[in-house]
């Protein structure tokens, strides 16, 4: 692969943009070397300014769960922008969004627009504190919420990738009421409660955890969370960015069986524009200004590109009935080839998968939570991902990141990827 373009892009944009990125992960400082730069996306391929191509296996981190520039949604979004691309204003298409959502998901009654993942989380934690009066939040060391305060203390994802997190900036009274538990781990979370009993408004929790790869939740560990935020009066906060729409039309929480009080979600709510939202039953939500105390808002709030880009992609998730097993298919197919060449080599490494949510871990420790993730080789986590780069396959560039599969994605395209993969492995053993 030659990287001529992308290298001087990304010489030019260091020099106006901190890192010379938007978002720390993709300096590539995990895994070294530069990063690419993207000219286009279609279906299941990225194409860079060298005029590369790779099979893309981050979706956007999440969101293009149908594959890149789907005719379908590109129309409705370019039909909507010919009519005006912000008002400010109340349109229909925010109500029919959420008119989806909300008939979909039981559990909830009413969902407020926004426009990220981060300020979905963000808002969430606010409502739950004015809801039950009290300050207190737990979240899991590894999981990562947005880069508000209340969320970067033993942050995942890129906060880990660069081994700081506990970010400066973030104030000793905002981390005071900041409590950590370990994920997977259902004694921390009790002896927290057996501490701070009514002092905490909420529990925080991704219910699989997608930075610090994919790691599924352990047997009863979301039932007993339900369990005992119910117990002591707390909100149980499922944040589904990353699962929502992902794992089932209903989420996580339908995959998994478990209810929480407010969900957020993200990602794929958006069609891959920048979309977040958080929801709740009616006597959480009518909380909320205009009808209650507590503040939340947004100019940009409820875009009808962002709204129309959600509405068509959910109305094809929902509408085409064998989608879910489909995806999920592929990302056993993909998860059964890894394994069967780790098997075969005996190179310390294990596959975590959920849905069409996947990782590699070089470890031999089962990866049960951010502690056990992060005793993986990432020397040869750097090596596998520039092989794989090299091959032109694009993984997520940080071993803290989950894969995230799309639709567009071909058999061909994962058994291409498989016997990459058995390359890489046969060079390693050398």
């Amino acid at each position: 692969m030659i990287y001529k373009r992308s290298s001087q892009l990304f010489e030019e944009a260091k020099k106006l943009i901190p890192g010379g990125v938007n978002s720390p992960v993709r300096a590539f400082k995990s895994v070294g070397g530069t990063p690419i730069f993207i000219k286009k996306a279609k279906g299941a391929y990225l194409f860079d300014e060298d005029d590369n191509k790779y099979i893309d296996y981050i979706s956007s981190w999440g969101p293009m769960i149908l594959g890149h520039a789907k005719k379908e949604i590109i129309e409705k979004i370019v039909s909507q922008a010919e009519k005006g691309t912000s008002y400010g204003i109340p349109t229909e298409l925010e109500s029919d969004l959420a008119s989806l959502i909300v008939s979909n998901i039981k559990n909830i009654d009413k969902i407020r627009f926004v426009n990220s993942g981060t300020e979905a989380c963000m808002s969430a934690i606010r409502l739950a504190r004015g809801f039950t009066g009290r300050d207190k939040i737990i979240k899991f060391k590894g999981c990562y919420h947005g880069h508000s305060d209340s969320f970067l203390i033993e942050a995942g994802s890129g906060a880990v990738t660069f081994g700081q997190p506990n970010s400066p900036g973030v104030t000793k009274s905002n981390a005071k009421d900041t409590l950590i538990a370990d994920y997977n781990d259902l004694k921390s979370v009790e002896k927290i409660f057996d501490k701070y009993k009514k002092e905490i408004a909420c529990v925080i929790i991704e219910p699989v955890a997608g930075n610090m790869g994919c790691i599924p939740p352990a047997k009863n560990f979301l039932e007993s969370l339900r369990s005992i935020c119910s117990s002591f009066g707390s909100l149980l906060i499922f944040d589904e960015v990353m699962t929502g729409f992902r794992l089932s039309f209903g989420g996580a929480q339908k995959y998994l069986g478990v209810n929480a009080d407010i969900v957020t979600y993200g990602k794929v709510v958006g069609g891959g524009l920048p979309v977040g939202a958080f929801a709740s039953r009616h006597e959480i939500m009518d909380m909320l200004a205009p009808d209650g105390p507590i503040y939340q808002a947004g100019t940009l709030s409820g875009n009808p590109l962002a709204m129309r880009a959600g509405l068509e992609t959910l109305k094809i998730l929902k509408n085409d009935l064998g989608f879910y097993e489909r995806i999920n298919n592929k990302t056993k197919r993909l998860y059964d080839g890894f394994l069967k060449e780790i098997n075969y080599t005996g190179i310390p490494c294990q596959l975590n998968i959920c849905g069409s949510m996947l990782s590699v871990h070089f470890t031999k420790n089962y990866v049960n939570d951010f502690d056990s993730a992060a005793k993986g080789n990432n020397n040869i986590f750097r090596d596998f991902f520039h092989f794989m780069l090299s091959e032109g396959v694009y993984l997520p560039p940080s071993a803290f990141e989950s894969y995230f599969l799309n639709d567009a994605l071909t058999l061909n395209d994962i058994d291409y990827t498989v016997d990459k993969f058995k390359s890489f492995l046969k060079k390693h053993l050398q």
